[in-house]
């Protein structure tokens, strides 16, 4: 029987070096995420100071418990944006 032909193996090549990934955050992100997470705080903080007082201050007085969500959903979207800091 007839020997097949050996076929020869090229060079291993290396594959192109990739520039280095950035695992940097901008300035801005951690500073949003702050700001959010503490006006969440301070607008729960002084919706119970209000309603423990009896003052009438309008736009907290008009919200009655719609304050609550409001406050939260300051401190989710400070989760939110805590996701994009590295």
């Amino acid at each position: 029987m007839p020997k097949s032909r050996l076929r020869r193996k090229t060079a291993f090549t290396p594959p192109p070096e990739k520039a280095p990934v950035r695992l940097e955050s901008p300035q801005w992100v951690g500073f949003l995420m702050v700001g959010l997470l503490l006006f969440g705080l301070a607008w729960l903080v002084t919706f119970y100071v209000v309603n423990a007082s009896d003052k009438n201050v309008p736009i907290i007085t008009d919200l009655h418990n719609w304050n609550l969500l409001i406050g939260f959903a300051f401190i989710a979207a400070g989760f939110g944006v805590a996701t994009r800091w590295k």
